[in-house]
């Protein structure tokens, strides 16, 4: 429409002639098609499969010729026919084999493809060359030709597309897509040339994949080509190609030529199989070969789900990735797969923020203190304090209160509870002498809790390790006067070893090693240093101390030692110095030789010491005989390598293959240990990352080998019927699951078992009783006031179908108004008076109603029409007279109507309908006796549109929502269902004229009069309030515009004679002015109308209030050819003086000269497109607009307000200049002029250098509802398929830019819908998904701007659940399992099992699966054991019980929808079973019986009886047993009543002597008779001997226990256990009696107390997510207001004292980074994107 607006004064005239040549075609076809009835049903389809034709009929209702064709067609039943079915046109040939031809019986074959005319029935005599034509024209729908669509209709070949539309062109693209744009397949060419010699006879030329198509090769040379082929499921096969013709090849079709000299092979495809192309050696000279065929692209990339958030809460990232999938098996790949194919582009990973809610407040604690005591128990400690982390990962400290739930760490525990180590001391050695007094020694050792040898015990309380002992044997030497010092070397190593303890806690020596010998013979010295040591135990180091710090005696620093004899003398020397060396009596002994090495190398092992034989003078090892047995010293043992281990895998046994065939899967358990302790067997689990290896595989295939073929049944259908015996089937397949999962659909011949039942009986329960009415009878009067009747059937459906009438009881109660009703007919004449003038009246108003602006409520009286917006309440009412309002009846659309939710019909005559829905329009009739009048109602869509009527009365749910269009979207021409305003439809096509339709007399009237471009602004603006109001819009500019319409009539009145003198002067016009008559009338009718309007508003308006302010209206464009109607020059406004008409902003459109690109200063109007250059200091840009009031001017770049200021200007004028222009100025410049009435906006392009400029939006467009959708160039588009998607993209350059659209990269061809540079995509599906590029080009450059669409897919149940199967049983092959569906399943199941629960489920994005029990998360369920496996798609429920029990649903959502499917589980149950008799109960008499045993089962076996104990016993019979004789015995009566209750009393019986009979009779006998078989019982016994006990009590105490209510205590007394005497006992002793109460409540001024609270404070933040307020909470008392201690308001709910406060979007005021993953972003390079753009604006600002 751009050329409009540039248009000179003349335009107008030549646009005016244009458009009266352009409806006279219009109107010839309209006159033509308004002879014709409507058009009639769809005839039964040619044929049932393969393509047939079905027609359909219309009558001429006039009594001359009707213009056009009485009949029309389409296609139908275009699936193709069983292999069996034949050929169509041969079915035809054949039917004529039993007709005499020439007096002879021939059978006929068809005669295909004749073109000269395709459509006759030609068929040849078998085995003849007789060919005759049996008929003219074949049956409708046979095929032209046998390699075309196209087919045979009425005798004409009418052309089919590859849609299988009539008239279609479509075509299939090389890869076998309709209508595709041949991205899915790759072309191939090639050339070989053999190689080949007397021993390489053959070779390959080429392989082509199954699925391709258009093969052709042409071999050139003496070789010859043969095939080889191998379909998918394995089967090979191979043709020689020896001869030229057509053959068939694993279901492919093969056409082959042979030539002398060549030989051409050619294969339409698709193929069925892999074929391989091979050429044999034929001769001596070479060959080449030349082929040329379409690929399929098998493999594709797909991007994933984002992977769970880096964080749970706080704010954290999510990424996605790419994965290769293979089209054919339906599966991911390895990525090679998809590199293969260069068209294939890997999507880059997406970033999206996840959990952005704030984490809750947690406990954190410190790390423990060194515990108090190194052993025997200790204390430990720690701060425990409650703390906040923000988005940034910042950890504060918070109140306590805020962590109160959850519970509060521990403080203090114990540590170091295992034993102190002790002294052990070890048996006593021999005694050193053989007679008399002598010494004794034994090692002494200090032993921890874990029996190792360490220090630490205190040596105060060590045993002595040398005593005196005395030998009873005398003699014979000099006495000596002391003990002799013990000769064995063992003693002073057992010193050494108890010497070099380990360093502990307690400050002790330690001694180092002892240095070498001084000398190398004879006796030297040896030296070590002893230090005082202490073992830090908090950091596990040792530290030195001073020498006085530790206690005790200080080990030996330096000591003697002996070389051996010096060159082979023996020694001399002084026995004092040498330390009783010489006196060794032995040469050999045992000595301790360090430790072995240790038995672990972590985690704690041992050290053994070792015991060598040794030569004490040379030190030398010796044999181990020659040192005495009895004097080795014990073993020695102590702790080393007491770090932990460090972290390992842990690797599990694999678990069972979860198939037996078809490629299962094995899992197996690995996890990431740390041995902290070996000896107390003490393991830790760690987190993976924490072992450095990398991990073991957890999962492989198995059993990869084909599974034989079996029946794979699918989900049950729902039942036929809901009651009375019904059907469901389903569908049981023969299948093969292959090795790679896949599953080959096979014959059912393959499958050897029985197949399973396709079909059962369901809902076999008879159906509820119900009334069957029959029709109203005639009113039982001729005249006046009667009655109708109907009767009623009590009617029950069996479970077998079948119905039968039953008692009129079993039926629910039938209302009286069901079966008798008032009539009314005419008022009975009275005698001498006309009886018309008593015929009742409806008084009706002939108006039209349009509605507005929305209304809560308004009021019609019948007789009119109503044009009307949805969800306003209408009341009709019917005034009558001579006629009783309670006999008023209602119909719609010829229906009754009765009350209902939505409609009432009131008893005083009128009718509400309580929100108007799209199924409430239709003509509404009042009947008052024979009076009758009506009242249409319709519809005003928000496009200002009326709303096509439903075809048939629906709900509510099923009528589709009324569409919000934009107020800026273009008014679209909306087909109306009832035939009046379809696209080209009858009503159009006629003009104005009356409808056929008396209900749609005026609708083409009052569209054109809502369309209507010159229509006041105020009422434009009043449809664009009230669509933004509908939004919720919150601008002030919104809320401006809602002002002016308090001065717009709510609804537009009109009479209907206007409206009809409007239609009777159009249909007297001539047919070629016509349609402009009708638009200057219905303008003309807009002013009239408003005018009156105004004219009504100054009457109602105070003088001060006739002036409507400016109000700001949003920018919108609106183009109309005829909207000059309405406006007035500009010197006729400023002529009219202070009562000038109200009138709208126009903008004043001026062409000013074309620019200079050197000019220094350029001045333009609006409307053109400016350049700068090098040399522009200017840029001055006008903007003149007319209207009253006087219009606003605003200004605004690129859709955002300009910021004026230094150097750019707004000028008195309201024009816009820019000083010393820069590149940022660049853009597209919108002058706004807004006034009360509407406004008018004009855009200018200002480009740097005449370069392309193109208009875009940032913005996400997400659509699941609408039909259409538009959006700007650079926006992100996400929508269901199906939808219309207009993509716009303006330009501006100079010279002028051209656009042009690209796909993914790929120029768009001429098929999709250009206009005026925007991108119309119909009907869009998963094919058109991807990036759409617009670019704007001239000869100063080039620009491209982005829009992103991805098509949204709502979760929906997959139709094959092989996928979901298999997933099951890979996870639980032992596991019984069950899927979820949209009506439900069930599954029965033991208590104590594990189940898993399936959700199949697919869409686009992937869906999000919550699962939910009875209706809660599954989170929130107490006492549930479950696991959520394979992305939610799968619940483990283990540990099944009771409450395990119910309904389990999941919950599939994303972006376009969500999907509710469920099971339930059912707990077998354990039952009672009658077993074998058990023992007789009496061994004679009559009273013996046996009973049958009873046995608690679960599936048959026996468990505890217990588990049966709320069970009911099954009823049993005792059978009789033992009926004899008894022998004679003691019989006994009961005792007696105890003569005491307490106290020591006596009871007696009776003691006889009886025998009992076989018949029941006991007779006594002499007692001697029974004394001889048993003693004889005792007839008196002491009872009842315990102590007289009561209960006693105090008096109450004091009201001062704890608060539990409003002035309400507890107050106490003790209750105690005595004798009669007086005498305390223990409680137990009373129990047997009624305990008295120990507590009560009673009334405290105490807790007259309540929670009071303060006011709020300030709100830490003014916006964001993280701002929060408290307040003081405190107990107080009811009466002095002072604060209480809390507990006693604890009766009552303490109120909260903090809360999130502001919490809206802030304005980034400054630049900094507002979430923690920054990092990431800047690293993925994804800065440029909005959304983090704002969130990381330090970090992108610093890149």
């Amino acid at each position: 429409m751009e050329c409009c607006r540039r248009a000179t004064p003349g335009t107008p005239l030549l646009f005016l002639a244009f458009l009266l040549l352009s409806s006279r075609t219009t109107r010839s076809e309209e006159d033509r098609d308004s002879l014709w009835d409507a058009w009639g049903p769809w005839s039964e389809c040619s044929r049932t499969c393969g393509g047939g034709a079905s027609y359909s009929l219309r009558r001429c209702l006039s009594s001359k010729s009707c213009e056009g064709r009485n009949i029309r067609y389409r296609t139908c039943s275009n699936v193709d026919c069983p292999p069996e079915a034949g050929d169509f046109r041969a079915q035809q040939c054949s039917a004529h084999n039993d007709v005499k031809y020439h007096g002879q019986f021939y059978e006929w074959l068809p005669v295909s493809n004749d073109p000269d005319n395709p459509c006759s029935l030609k068929c040849q005599a078998k085995g003849t060359a007789l060919v005759v034509e049996l008929s003219p024209k074949v049956l409708d729908g046979t095929r032209c030709y046998t390699e075309s669509l196209d087919m045979c209709i009425s005798g004409l070949c009418q052309i089919v597309g590859c849609d299988h539309q009539l008239g279609s062109t479509v075509k299939e693209d090389n890869c076998g897509v309709c209508n595709g744009d041949g991205s899915t397949c790759r072309l191939v060419r090639g050339q070989y040339k053999s190689q080949l010699s007397a021993t390489k006879l053959d070779d390959t030329v080429v392989a082509i994949p199954y699925g391709s198509r258009h093969i052709r090769l042409v071999l050139k040379g003496p070789d010859h080509l043969y095939l080889e082929s191998k379909t998918l499921q394995g089967a090979k096969g191979e043709n020689s190609l020896n001869s030229t013709g057509t053959f068939l090849v694993d279901n492919s079709s093969v056409n082959f030529q042979k030539f002398p000299d060549k030989e051409i092979l050619r294969m339409a495809g698709p193929l069925t199989a892999d074929f391989i192309i091979k050429i044999r050696n034929s001769g001596p000279a070479n060959s080449t070969v030349q082929f040329i065929f379409y690929q399929p692209i098998s493999h594709r990339w797909r991007e994933t789900d984002f992977f769970p958030c880096s964080a749970t809460c706080g704010g954290g990232y999510q990424l996605t990735s790419a994965e290769c999938y293979d089209l054919r098996s339906n599966r991911v790949v390895a990525d090679q797969y998809c590199h293969y194919y260069p068209e294939n582009i890997k999507p880059k990973p997406k970033l999206q923020e996840c959990n952005l809610d704030p984490c809750p407040a947690r406990w954190e604690a410190t790390p423990w203190t060194a515990c108090s005591s190194s052993c025997g128990g200790g204390i430990q400690s720690r701060a425990v304090s409650c703390v906040e982390e923000d988005i940034q990962g910042h950890v504060t400290s918070v109140e306590e209160w805020k962590c109160m739930y959850t519970p509060k760490m521990p403080i203090v525990q114990p540590c170091n509870i295992f034993d102190c180590p002790k002294w052990l001391a070890q048996e006593w050695s021999p005694c050193t002498v053989t007679c008399g007094q002598g010494l004794r020694y034994r090692v002494v050792l200090c032993i921890d809790h874990r029996g190792m040898h360490t220090g630490g015990c205190s040596p105060k309380t060590k045993p002595h390790v040398k005593e005196e002992c005395v030998i009873p044997t005398p003699c014979y030497k000099p006495k000596e006067k002391l003990p002799v010092e013990a000769k064995l070397p063992w003693h002073k190593q057992a010193q050494e070893l108890e010497e070099g303890a380990a360093v502990s806690e307690e400050p002790s020596f330690i001694p180092e090693a002892w240095s070498a010998c001084t000398v190398t013979c004879g006796v030297g010295t040896q030296v070590r240093r002893v230090k005082c040591q202490v073992l830090l135990s908090f950091s596990q180091s040792v530290a030195d101390l001073p020498v006085d710090e530790c206690e005790g005696p200080k080990p030996a620093s330096q000591r003697a030692c002996y070389a051996g004899p010096c060159n082979g003398e023996v020694p001399e020397f002084n026995p004092e110095e040498t330390d009783g060396l010489q006196d060794f009596d032995e040469l050999y002994d045992w000595e301790y030789e360090g430790f072995t090495k240790c038995s672990e190398s972590c985690g704690g092992g041992v050290q053994e010491a070792v015991v060598s034989c040794l030569n004490k003078q040379t030190r030398e090892p010796a044999d181990e005989n020659l040192c005495v047995t009895s004097r080795r010293p014990p073993k020695l043992l102590k702790a080393c390598s007491l770090d932990p281990c460090p972290a390992r895998w842990e690797i599990g046994k694999w678990n069972p293959c979860s198939l037996t065939c078809g490629v299962g899967l094995q899992t197996r358990d690995v996890f990431c240990s740390h041995l902290l302790s070996r000896e107390m067997n003490e393991t830790v689990i760690l987190a993976d990352e924490l072992c450095r290896q990398p991990k073991p595989s957890t999962v492989q295939a198995c059993n990869r080998f084909n599974c034989p073929p079996a029946w794979y049944p699918a989900q049950w259908q729902p039942c036929s019927r809901t009651c009375g015996g019904g059907i469901q089937k389903r569908e049981v397949l023969c299948k093969q699951r292959m090795a790679d999962g896949s599953f080959l659909e096979l014959p059912e011949t393959f499958c050897s078992a029985s197949k399973l039942a396709s079909q059962q009986p369901c809902k076999k329960d008879d159906c509820p009783s119900e009334w069957l009415l029959s029709d109203w009878t005639e009113c039982s009067t001729s005249c006046g006031e009667g009655t109708q009747t109907r009767s009623a059937i009590c009617r029950k459906v069996l479970k077998t179908g079948v119905s039968a009438i039953v008692n009129s009881s079993s039926c629910p109660p039938l209302p009286f108004s069901s079966s008798i009703r008032p009539c009314m007919l005419a008022t009975c004449a009275r005698p001498g008076r006309p009886s018309t003038k008593h015929s009742p009246h409806i008084a009706a108003a002939r108006k039209i109603y349009i509605q507005t602006r929305r209304q809560r409520k308004l009021h019609f009286v019948v007789g009119g029409f109503a044009y009307l917006l949805p969800k306003t309440a209408v009341v009709l009412r019917c005034p009558t007279r001579r006629f009783r309002k309670p006999l008023i009846t209602w119909e719609k659309d010829g229906q009754h109507l009765i009350s209902s939710a939505h409609v009432t019909v009131a008893p005083f005559g009128y009718l509400k309908i309580h929100r108007l829905k799209l199924s409430d329009a239709g003509i509404y009739t009042c009947s008052a006796g024979p009076a009758r009048e009506q009242f249409v109602i319709k519809l005003i869509g928000g496009n200002r549109k009326l709303v096509a009527r439903p075809l048939s009365l629906r709900s509510e749910a099923d009528a589709p929502p009324p569409r919000k269009a934009h107020p800026k979207e273009a008014l679209q021409t909306h087909k109306h269902q009832n035939g009046i305003f379809s696209n080209g439809s009858k009503a159009e096509k006629r003009g104005l004229g009356l409808a056929a339709d008396p209900g749609s007399r005026y609708d083409d009237l009052v569209s054109r009069l809502l369309e209507q471009g010159g229509w006041p602004g105020e009422l434009l603006a009043s449809w664009e309030v009230q669509d933004s109001t509908e939004r919720n819009a919150s601008s002030e500019e919104e809320q401006h515009a809602e002002q002016a319409l308090l001065h717009l009539p709510f609804t537009i009145v009109a009479e209907q004679q206007r409206l009809d003198h409007i239609l009777r002067n159009l249909s007297q016009q001539p047919e070629e002015l016509r349609d402009v008559s009708s638009k200057h009338l219905v303008a003309q009718l807009a002013q009239d109308i408003f005018r009156s309007h105004l004219e009504h508003q100054d009457v109602l308006l105070k003088p001060s209030e006739r002036r409507v302010p400016p109000v700001a209206i949003p920018p919108h464009k609106h183009v109309s050819g005829f909207s000059s109607s309405l406006r007035t020059s500009s010197s006729g406004e400023a002529a009219s003086g202070p009562r000038r008409p109200h009138r709208k902003p126009t903008i004043l459109r001026k062409i000013s000269a074309a620019q200079q690109l050197s000019a220094s200063e350029v001045v333009t109007h609006l409307g053109q497109t400016v350049a700068l250059a090098s040399g522009t200091l200017s840029v001055l840009l006008h903007c003149e607009a007319v209207g009253n009031p006087r219009p606003t001017i605003s200004w605004a770049r690129n859709g955002e307000e300009v910021q004026f200021g230094d150097r750019i200007l707004l000028q008195p004028d309201d024009s816009l200049q820019i000083l010393a222009p820069v590149e940022a100025d660049v853009g597209f410049y919108t002058c706004n002029a807004t006034n009360a009435l509407g406004y008018d906006s004009v855009s200018i392009a200002v480009t740097l250098a005449g370069k392309p400029l193109v208009k875009t939006s940032r913005i996400t467009v997400i659509n699941t509802k609408e039909p259409a959708i538009t959006a700007d160039v650079g926006s992100t588009i996400k929508t269901v398929r199906g939808v219309n998607v207009t993509i716009n993209c303006q330009v501006a350059g100079v010279p002028e830019a051209e656009v042009t659209w690209f796909r993914n990269k790929s120029k768009l061809g001429s098929p999709h819908h250009l206009h005026e540079g925007s991108l119309l995509l119909t009907n869009v599906s998963f094919s058109d998904q991807g990036l759409y590029s617009c670019r704007a080009s001239n000869v100063r450059g080039e620009l491209t701007e982005n829009t992103q669409l991805q098509i949204l897919d709502p979760p929906q149940v997959p139709t094959q659940l092989e996928d979901i199967r298999a997933l099951l049983s890979a996870t639980g092959p032992n596991f019984p399992s069950v899927l979820t569906s949209p009506l439900g399943t069930q599954l029965v199941l033991d208590p104590g099992n594990s189940a898993l629960l399936g959700c199949p489920i697919k869409g686009h994005p992937t869906p999000n699966i919550t699962w939910f029990h009875d209706g809660q998360s599954v989170a929130s369920v107490t006492g549930l054991t479950y696991h959520i496996l394979a992305a939610g798609q799968i619940l483990q429920v283990a540990n099944l019980s009771d409450k395990s029990q119910g309904e389990f649903s999941c919950l599939a959502q994303n972006e376009a929808g969500a999907l509710v499917q469920k099971t339930s589980l059912v707990i077998q149950d354990y039952w009672w079973s009658v077993d074998r008799l058990a023992t007789c109960s009496a061994s004679c008499g009559n009273r013996g019986v046996q009973q049958p045993r009873l046995r608690c089962l679960l599936n048959s076996t026996e468990v505890n009886p217990t588990h049966c104990a709320g069970k009911v016993r099954p009823a049993v019979q005792p059978v009789a047993c033992n009926r004899r004789d008894c022998p004679s015995r003691w019989m006994v009566t009961s005792w007696s009543a105890c003569t005491r209750s307490c106290g020591g009393g006596i009871q007696t019986r009776r003691v006889t002597c009886q025998k009992l009979k076989a018949s029941g009779i006991s007779t006594p006998v002499s007692n001697d008779m029974c004394t001889q078989l048993a003693k004889r019982p005792v007839d008196t016994q002491a009872c009842n001997q315990q102590l007289c006990v009561e209960w006693a009590f105090s008096s109450w105490g004091q009201c001062n226990g704890p608060c539990i209510g409003p002035r309400l205590a507890v107050q106490h007394r003790q209750v105690f256990c005595q004798t009669r005497d007086g005498i305390t006992l223990p409680s137990e002793q009373c129990s047997a009696l009624p305990r008295p109460v120990s507590t009560q409540n009673c009334w405290s001024e105490a807790c007259s107390v309540h929670w009071r609270v303060s006011l709020w404070t300030l709100c830490t933040a003014t916006c964001g997510n993280y701002g929060f307020q408290s307040r003081r909470v405190e107990c107080v008392h009811a009466r002095t207001s002072k604060a209480v201690p809390e507990h006693l308001c604890s009766w009552g709910p303490r109120p909260a004292n903090w809360q999130r406060c502001n919490i809206t979007p802030c304005e980034n005021m400054e630049c900094r980074d507002t979430t923690r993953y920054c990092e990431k972003v800047k690293q993925l390079k994804l800065c440029q994107l909005s959304q983090f753009k704002s969130r990381c604006c330090g970090t992108c600002g610093k890149a």
